[in-house]
C-alpha cells in the first residue's frame, strides 16, 4: 500500500506560482505512475496531471495544460507539481496518488488518499 503526504499549498494571488510536493512511502514508488488531483468546495475530485514511472511521459487536464508541470524524483520518493499563472478557479485541495500507468490513473488509483494540501488563489 502506498501512503502519501502532500505539502506546499498556500494563499497566492492570481498570476502567481506554487510548487506542491508529495512524499510517498513504499519501496515500489519508482514502479508506479503518479498523479495529482484536486477537489474544490462542493465539487467532485478531478484529475489534474500524471507522470509515468520513469518521468518521460506526462498527461494533463485541459484546464491546466501549459500552466502546470508535473515531475518526480524517484531517489527521494517524491512527486512535484509546479503551478504557474494560477487562477481563482484553481482553488482546491490538491491530492496525489499512485496508479498502474498514466492512462488508468485518471480513473483508478492504488494508494490511500492523504489529507491533501490547500491551494487558494485570490483574484
Amino acid at each position: 500500500q502506498v501512503q502519501l503526504v502532500e505539502s506546499g499549498g498556500g494563499l497566492v494571488q492570481a498570476g502567481g506560482s506554487l510548487r506542491l510536493s508529495c512524499a510517498a512511502s513504499g519501496r515500489s514508488f519508482s514502479t508506479y505512475a503518479m498523479g495529482w488531483f484536486r477537489q474544490a468546495p462542493g465539487k467532485e475530485r478531478e484529475f489534474v496531471a500524471a507522470i509515468n514511472w520513469g518521468g518521460g511521459g506526462t498527461v494533463y487536464a485541459e484546464s491546466v495544460k501549459g500552466r502546470f508541470a508535473v515531475s518526480r524524483d524517484n531517489a527521494k520518493n517524491t512527486v512535484y507539481l509546479q503551478m504557474n499563472s494560477l487562477k481563482p478557479e484553481d482553488t482546491a485541495v490538491y491530492y496525489c496518488n499512485a496508479g498502474m500507468n498514466i492512462r488508468t490513473i485518471v480513473t483508478s488509483v492504488i494508494g490511500s488518499w492523504g489529507q491533501g494540501t490547500q491551494v487558494t488563489v485570490s483574484s
